[in-house]
């Protein structure tokens, strides 16, 4: 059943990084700071984001640490730059997690195993996570948020994606900012 979604005072938002915020590397990886691209509409959206939410997230899986092809350092430049971008238009992002593990490792930290939301909590007490929503791309995504308890949205327009996620996800949406005009609309 899909749950109707009244954003509100308290609720927090948390976003998965690559495919949501930035171009996705299909076989690859965002290794640098000028190899970051943000979707159109996402610095709008963040803005839009920043006066609704609190606090607002990123929780994304960055195996590319795991397999030696980046360092924590370069992951650091990376998220450095698109924090300040976002600073500048007038966008908020409180905190970045990342799980630097690889996918067979069955980590607890990565998506969509719980512990980068639960790393969220302690870091910021006040998130509820039935006052919670998770914006995802992939199934991965979904799931985590669902297994939280969290509202659960999906972006981009994969058909597969989207059958994957049938019974977990709440809503969908082609990209980010149509995420965002759907929430500024209906808060």
């Amino acid at each position: 059943m899909i749950r109707k979604l009244e954003v509100g005072k308290g609720w927090s938002l948390f976003l998965d990084r690559d495919g949501v915020l930035n171009e996705r590397f299909p076989g690859d990886y965002v290794k640098k700071p000028d190899d970051f691209t943000f979707i159109p509409g996402v610095i709008k959206s963040l803005s839009t984001f920043a006066g609704i939410f609190d606090p607002i997230v990123v929780v994304t899986n960055q195996q590319g640490i795991g397999r030696g092809i980046m360092t924590n350092a370069q992951l650091h430049l990376i998220h450095e730059r698109m924090l300040e971008e976002v600073r500048i238009s007038g966008g908020r992002i409180d905190a970045v997690f990342y799980s630097p593990d690889l996918k067979n490792t069955r980590s607890f930290t990565r998506k969509p195993a719980i512990g980068m939301g639960l790393k969220a909590k302690n870091q910021f007490p006040s998130i509820n996570f039935k006052k919670s929503i998770m914006v995802g791309d992939t199934y991965s995504d979904i799931l985590f948020g669902h297994r939280l308890g969290m509202f659960t949205v999906l972006v981009g327009s994969d058909k597969d994606v989207v059958f994957q996620c049938s019974g977990i996800l709440d809503l969908s949406f082609p990209d980010l900012i149509s995420f965002a005009e759907y929430v500024q609309e209906n808060i």
